[in-house]
């Protein structure tokens, strides 16, 4: 693992950790990927990891004067997804943000991270490609450049980004009233899955007193295809045609053969390239279909349920910290406050059963899937595996041994007694700790609600049925 952890407070600080580390150093904020690339040694020769989610005001999503939206580098993707700004402004990347991971991935993960990690599968990447977004890179030298998206990927997981630089902004121009958006994914599962093809398409219309959408005369088409080539790739050819038409069916039938032109797809476990191809053409063509008719916002929850309690999860400290072996982690754990001596160089879900002694958040996973190690850290569901321990010090950390109160159960738990919901039990801490946290945020959430809240849950026993009964009866005899 690494040798060093750093909690920072400033981004001044992170650079110039990177300035004198360079290559052995990582920022970490969300470390949805990092963490697994270091555990199974993909990530080699990485010494330091520099926390920077306790440096305020980083998390911020902005509107500036000339009409440009900002995410900051801890933005997160349920952030993205709930904001009313990127929904009425990017539709296109808060739709891609949604079907990012679970709601515990999301809490953590960050767009930046996303961009940064440079999967060409990344589902974040196409929006922001297509809203023609640009990232500014900061380093200790004062030096700050402003890199075009598009310009920003050399290859299959590498960036221009130098070692030394810090990703420190996301702008994009906000879409006008004359534009609309829509991303659409495909994938092997509804939820916590990789893209086996996406597409986020802008399309931006000459303007009109009057008339409908397919009337319009299109100005302008953005077109951006994921898991396709070895990056995400503009759909020129496609975007050329459109421009001067009108969205009629033969003109759409056209448009998706044209996109076609820029997918390179491979064969890989998930999909054949053949199929790939074929579903570029159908997802790009659907896409242009519901911007025709006004469907444009597909199935995106006004208010997507977030497990994010009311903070996002977000912590100060009052200086910064160095977490090496033998110096402790002072966290208070269910009220109750630790000095756990060791664990430094492990995971919270680790930190919590084996130094806190608190066996009932479960590994199933190890990798951000199965759920059952969820807890609340500063007040928002996470998946523990995926938290580096350090993480813990100084903060508030609930895990399923804190629901009850005064010895009686939480009105989860108690449900889940009632339904009988509990199987072979494994999974049963992390879908008490989502439903927990749900209850917190929708008193009584309806079918919607309690499917969105668990789909970072899995039960090996296939007994969602009484477990969704369960969630039913807590919200019918929850009290707010």
């Amino acid at each position: 693992m690494w040798h060093d952890y750093h909690t920072v407070t400033t981004v001044d600080e992170a650079l110039g950790l990177l300035a004198a580390q360079r290559e052995k150093a990582r920022i970490i904020a969300g470390a949805t990927d990092l963490l697994i690339e270091i555990e199974r040694g993909v990530r080699k020769g990485i010494a330091t990891l520099i926390d920077i989610t306790r440096v305020p005001g980083l998390a911020e999503i902005t509107l500036d004067e000339n009409g440009w939206i900002h995410l900051g580098p801890l933005v997160t993707h349920n952030q993205c997804a709930a904001s009313p700004l990127i929904q009425a402004r990017a539709l296109p990347l808060a739709q891609a943000c949604w079907e990012v991971g679970a709601p515990q991935i999301r809490n953590r993960a960050t767009v930046a991270g996303n961009l940064i990690t440079a999967s060409p599968a990344n589902d974040t990447i196409s929006p922001l490609m297509a809203l023609d977004a640009n990232v500014t890179l900061a380093s200790s030298a004062n030096r700050r450049r402003i890199v075009a998206l598009r310009d920003f990927y050399t290859g299959v997981r590498r960036t221009v980004l130098q070692p030394d630089e810090m990703l420190i902004d996301i702008a994009f121009p906000a879409l006008q009233a004359s534009e609309r958006g829509m991303f659409i994914k495909l994938a092997l599962r509804r939820a916590q899955a990789i893209s086996v093809v996406h597409v986020a398409i802008i399309v931006e219309f000459e303007p009109a007193a009057n008339g409908s959408i397919v009337e319009q005369t299109i100005r302008r088409a953005r077109i951006a295809l994921g898991s396709v080539a070895a990056t995400i790739v503009r759909a020129a050819d496609a975007e050329a045609y459109l421009a001067g038409q009108h969205l009629t069916p033969a003109v759409i039938e056209q448009a998706g053969l044209l996109a076609q032109v820029a997918a390179r797809p491979i064969d890989d476990i998930r999909a054949s390239a053949e199929y790939r191809l074929e579903m570029v053409k159908v997802v790009t063509a659907r896409i242009l279909r519901d911007i025709a008719t006004g469907q444009e916002r597909g199935q995106l929850p006004t208010h997507p349920v977030l497990l994010a309690g009311n903070t996002n999860g977000f912590s100060s400290v009052n200086h910064p910290l160095v977490h090496q072996a033998g110096q402790p982690i002072l966290t208070c754990i269910n009220g109750r406050d630790y000095t756990l001596e060791h664990g430094q160089d492990k995971t919270l879900l680790r930190l919590l059963r084996e130094d806190a002694g608190l066996p009932g958040t479960k590994e199933g996973c190890a990798e951000g899937e199965c759920g059952a190690c969820t807890v609340f850290l500063d007040g928002a569901a996470v998946m523990s595996c995926m938290v580096p321990a350090p993480r813990a010090h100084g903060a508030q950390i609930t895990t399923i041994e804190g629901l009850p109160t005064d010895g009686a159960l939480h009105p989860i738990q108690q449900a889940f007694v009632e339904e009988a919901a509990v199987q072979c039990g494994y999974c049963t801490p992390g879908f008490l700790m989502s439903g927990a946290k749900l209850l917190e945020e929708c008193p009584h959430p309806d079918q919607s609600e309690i499917e969105q809240s668990i789909t970072g849950n899995l039960c090996r026993c296939t007994g969602y049925y009484k477990i969704m009964a369960a969630f039913a009866k807590a919200g019918k005899t929850r009290t707010v």
